[in-house]
């Protein structure tokens, strides 16, 4: 086992899957591109990487052929849905705030195009490691993750082993301290796993994790740390009883945020339940000012 560790003065925050986005939209479903600021294919001039796939976007012919297919099938599935609803079987989506949505944010570069790095040369994005891109590294049996410290983003890479992911080799395939991100802004066109992290230089990249929050809950500034001998008597007595109830016996020292909402979030991850598939395990507590626990009704968009 090697398990990447922070410096001894470091925070570790959080640790998540991730790779580089894919398209959805049906002209460009499956793909990305890596761009200059001129909108130029630049993947033949990264540094260190292999021979990638070449994606031509669909025509508009193509696009609705693929799109009246995939009505039909969507036809076929409300029906399904109609009569497993009508049997009384529980079928509602999710509606979290990673579910996703249909409207596009940016149709230029969710539609149109499907860029997952646009850097001119020089700049940070076009330092990211060749292993997210998954045209290139098998997920079936590597991984990428992201770590997020008070420091810095590292981006690690290991084997992936489906009979065993709690097997754990870590290569640090990239890092930039927190200083040199400017913008972290989820994307949720379609599937509410996207993120885009803007650098310092204007270069962006857009990134997908199933475990978006943990990505992005720590890397949005400013960030408001509270230490836990600043914490009210009743906060303190919160944590302490989450720490107690959480079934982890191995859970680490709580990390305690302030939302910008008001509320405060204590999250501490749980090294026994890291994995390759999904990244680091954790357990959460939102509270208010007076150390009341939050029920999910309750909370405000800042709270996930």
């Amino acid at each position: 086992m090697n398990v990447w560790q922070p410096e001894p003065d470091e925070t570790l925050l959080s640790r998540s899957s991730v790779t580089f986005a894919s398209g959805a939209a049906t002209r460009v479903k499956g793909m990305r591109w890596f761009r200059d600021t001129d909108r130029k294919d630049i993947q033949g001039e990264l540094p260190g990487w292999p021979e990638g796939p070449v994606y031509v976007p669909r025509s508009t012919g193509e696009s609705i052929g693929r799109i009246g297919v995939k009505g039909a099938a969507t036809a076929l599935g409300v029906a399904v849905m109609a009569v497993l609803s009508s049997a009384g079987g529980n079928v509602s989506g999710s509606s979290g705030p990673d579910s996703g949505k249909d409207t596009p944010d940016d149709h230029e570069n969710e539609v149109e195009d499907f860029p997952v790095m646009w850097a001119a040369l020089g700049t940070t994005a076009r330092t990211l490691p060749w292993q997210l891109d998954p045209g290139r590294s098998d997920e079936k049996h590597y991984r990428t993750h992201a770590i997020v410290t008070d420091r810095r983003l590292v981006i690690v890479g290991l084997p992936h082993l489906k009979k065993n992911d709690k097997i754990i080799e870590d290569e640090v395939l990239w890092e930039t301290p927190l200083s040199a991100i400017s913008g972290v802004e989820h994307r949720d066109f379609k599937d509410g796993h996207d993120v885009k992290i803007t650098f310092t230089d204007a270069s962006w990249c857009r990134l997908s994790s199933f475990q978006r929050a943990r990505l992005t809950r720590y890397l949005r500034r400013p960030l408001e740390v509270i230490p836990l001998d600043a914490l009210t008597p009743a906060q303190r007595s919160a944590v302490e009883d989450f720490l107690a109830t959480a079934h982890a016996p191995d859970i680490g020292t709580p990390v305690v945020t302030r939302r910008p909402c008001g509320h405060f979030r204590a999250e501490a991850l749980v090294p026994s339940e890291l994995t390759s598939l999904f990244g680091a395990g954790s357990r959460s507590l939102s509270m208010d000012s007076d150390g009341k626990k939050l029920n999910t009704e309750e909370y405000h968009p800042e709270d996930f």
